[in-house]
């Protein structure tokens, strides 16, 4: 019997790159393949690339070449690009990294089983050469649900479901869904909600490897949701390049608000996470669910990027420190432990000094969970790569330096300002071989990665998964040190002690 074939999925990016790959993982799963947690031990190693900045695509060059040297005293015969980095670059990446064996798009998705068979067998598949794919798309919104165009985690141009699927695969939603299989077995996971993006931010070039926006169906969100569930997940976190936007080609920009509840009544379902909102975009009706809906978590991740109107105008956006602080204001009255993070962007072409002054002012006044920072950086295809009143790169260091330092003592003093608070948390480890180690989880205002972790002052009758009621007993920085509270499982006040275990 021939030996199976072997690859592993090295995922690099955002929770939209983990989706994307997981799709993969079960098309390939669902075609023979045997997926493996390390590059060493697969015969190819199909590198998850990201686009966004500088910062992460050295990240993305440095995952590939690290795979390739594993061909020398590895298993691994073959290193694959696939991701945003690939999608945007395609021909150029190929030319600048001979190191990688195949540079795929995402129209190579669909069949990526052969594409990688082919590279495998000493074959060579054309690189991506990358387009606008904003462009494939029609202009109306109304019009994108019926376009034939590959989309990751979306229905569109899927590949036939085969009628024995290995155990863990599934199509998540409809007939003509995407395959998926989970890589991990943590208790969250993410959802996609939709691709792509309308707004034409000067500083991003994300909707020009993304495409436009599309939403997905609400039946295949929620039966995504529902096989999420089936595998053990506890929280699902709804992901695109812009949540507020969900419903608009659908025909009701108000659909995420009816959703919400829904995706929060599925069995085993604890909590649902929304990420990426726009500031300009929140609707009162939807700060309303998100602050009072049982098991949606009131998490705000508002991306405010600046607060200087000139600045927020040069970038094509919109907003004032004022108007900020009113909706930080507006969501912390509904619901005053509710979450909110954001990121920021320091040194934008014609930022003065007074400028960065008034984001001082702003992070200071806001009292925010979390704070992004980076440094402007030209990305070639965006607007504000044409900008004059460009500042130094001495000048943009200074000032990143200055506001991350800043950003750690605010968010430091934000999570000191919890002492004393009930949170519910949910376990995400706990040290099996010794139950007195701390466990580690998080409560509703902290999502994966990015936002600190709640450490519990025990591991004792704690399990991944479980949701629990603890009380923050003090911080170190940004993260809580909470102790679980007598029979608080599940949110309940009272939970008799054999739930516990």
């Amino acid at each position: 019997m021939p030996e199976r074939r072997t690859v592993a999925l090295v995922t690099l990016g955002c929770a939209r790159n983990e989706v994307d790959s997981e799709e993969l993982a079960g098309r390939l799963a669902a075609d023979g393949w045997d997926l493996v947690e390390d590059a060493a031990d697969a015969d190819v190693a199909v590198v998850n690339t990201c686009g966004f900045v500088e910062a992460a695509k050295k990240d993305s060059v440095d995952a590939l070449l690290e795979a390739n040297d594993l061909k020398d005293h590895g298993r691994t015969r073959a290193v694959v690009a696939v991701g945003c980095m690939a999608e945007r670059y395609g021909k150029d990446l190929a030319e600048a990294l001979p190191e990688a064996d195949g540079v795929l798009g995402f129209d190579d998705y669909s069949d990526i089983s052969n594409r990688l068979q082919t590279i495998l067998a000493g074959g060579s598949v054309e690189a991506h050469t990358p387009r606008d794919r904003r462009k494939l798309l029609p202009i109306s919104p109304a019009e994108r649900q019926s376009a034939e165009v590959s989309l990751p985690g979306h229905a569109q141009e899927a590949a036939p479901v085969p009628e024995d699927l290995p155990e863990g695969v599934a199509p998540v939603s409809g007939p003509r869904a995407p395959l998926r299989r989970r890589l991990g077995s943590s208790p969250v996971a993410s959802v996609k909600l939709a691709s792509g993006c309308d707004r034409r931010c000067s500083f991003c070039a994300i909707p020009s490897f993304r495409g436009s926006f599309i939403s997905r169906r609400p039946s295949d969100v929620l039966g995504e949701t529902r096989w999420l569930a089936e595998q053990g997940v506890k929280e699902v976190m709804l992901v695109s390049e812009n949540n507020t936007s969900y419903g608009k080609d659908l025909g009701d920009i108000r659909l995420l608000e009816t959703l919400l509840p829904e995706l929060a009544d599925v069995d085993g379902i604890e909590r649902v996470r929304v990420s990426y909102l726009q500031p300009a975009e929140m609707r009162p009706g939807l700060i309303d669910v998100l602050t009072s809906t049982p098991k949606v978590a009131p998490y705000f991740d508002l991306s405010f990027q600046h607060s200087a109107p000139g600045v927020l105008r040069a970038m094509r956006r919109f907003g004032s420190t004022e108007q900020f602080w009113g909706l930080r204001e507006t969501i912390r009255n509904k619901a005053p432990q509710a979450g909110v993070r954001s990121n920021f962007i320091v040194g934008f072409p014609g930022e003065s000094e007074e400028d960065f002054a008034e984001l001082e002012r702003f992070l200071t006044g806001a009292r925010l969970d979390a704070i992004g920072v980076f440094g402007y950086s030209d990305e070639e295809g965006t607007e504000a790569v044409t900008y004059d009143k460009k500042l130094d790169d001495d000048v943009i260091a200074e000032r990143l330096a200055h506001l991350s330092r800043l950003a750690e003592e605010l968010t430091a003093q934000r999570a000191e300002e919890r002492i004393g608070e009930t949170l519910e948390v949910l376990v995400e480890s706990v040290d099996p071989d010794d139950e007195d180690e701390p466990a580690v989880g998080r409560a509703a205002h902290q999502a994966p990665e990015t936002d600190g972790q709640v450490v519990f002052t025990t591991g004792h009758g704690l399990t991944p998964g479980r949701m629990v009621v603890a009380k923050v007993v003090g911080t170190e920085g940004v993260d809580l040190v909470a102790e679980p509270l007598p029979g608080g499982i599940g949110g309940a006040d009272e939970v008799p002690e054999e739930a516990a275990r």
